[in-house]
């Protein structure tokens, strides 16, 4: 499905009509032609389809209409940026399965009652990594004075991308989890932290990770990403 939004004729558009995909870079605008990857069905993938079958399934057999209606008092408070620089706001199976896809992910419990604080944690601004090749380490360095640092069950979740070639300026998906980092209220984490790497790393590629905190409650941040050049 394409966003277009239209100004005297078509101001912008993202995303795609048939075989057509359109976005903006730097340059401006660019239309390209929609290629369908592959699909080798793995089992990374699987592991993620199941998870989000089995979260769907609870959002019907596990929530009574109050918890339901909860989750969309929630959302209605929570704004999103789309990719048109649009605010727009989910609805509240849409929080329910992405915050509980996220949790189960990251090995945390099933969260059915909705947050009550209408906000999403904020994002990280000292999130930096650092990769090395010898070691097959991604190191992170991040905010440890941060809220959901002391607070149990709160965590910050690390995604690493396939490292590129050095002259590569973006880098948009195919993320795999390394790990994350727990908060904890007697002994907080400390940065930086470090992860084996997910994709194997050469001296010189170029390689982009993404965090996300979500706290105790179950309110989960938007992504925040840096890239690095791969070290010895």
């Amino acid at each position: 499905m394409a966003l277009i939004r239209f100004s005297g004729g078509i101001g912008d558009m993202r995303g795609s009509i048939g075989g057509t995909v359109y976005s903006k870079n730097r340059y401006g605008n660019y239309a390209r032609g929609r290629i369908t990857p592959v699909n080798p069905n793995s089992s990374a993938q699987q592991a993620v389809r199941n998870t989000m079958g089995a979260v769907v399934s609870l959002w019907y057999s596990a929530l009574n209409a109050t918890e339901r209606a909860a989750w969309a008092v929630y959302a209605a408070g929570i704004n999103f940026t789309n990719k048109l620089g649009e605010t727009i706001t989910l609805t509240g199976f849409n929080h329910f399965v992405r915050t509980n896809i996220a949790r189960k992910t990251n090995g945390m419990t099933v969260i059915t009652t909705a947050p009550v604080e209408l906000t999403l944690p904020p994002t990280d601004g000292n999130f930096i990594i650092d990769i090395s090749e010898a070691a097959q380490e991604i190191s992170v360095a991040f905010d440890d004075n941060a809220d959901w640092c002391s607070e149990d069950s709160a965590y910050m979740s690390i995604h690493q991308g396939v490292p590129q070639n050095s002259a590569r300026g973006f880098y948009g998906n195919h993320f795999r989890r390394v790990g994350c980092i727990l908060g904890d209220s007697g002994s907080p984490p400390t940065s930086p932290q470090t992860f084996a790497l997910t994709f194997p790393a050469a001296v010189t590629q170029k390689d982009w990770a993404f965090g996300r905190v979500q706290r105790a409650d179950g309110r989960l941040s938007e992504k925040f990403r840096d890239n690095c050049i791969v070290g010895a």
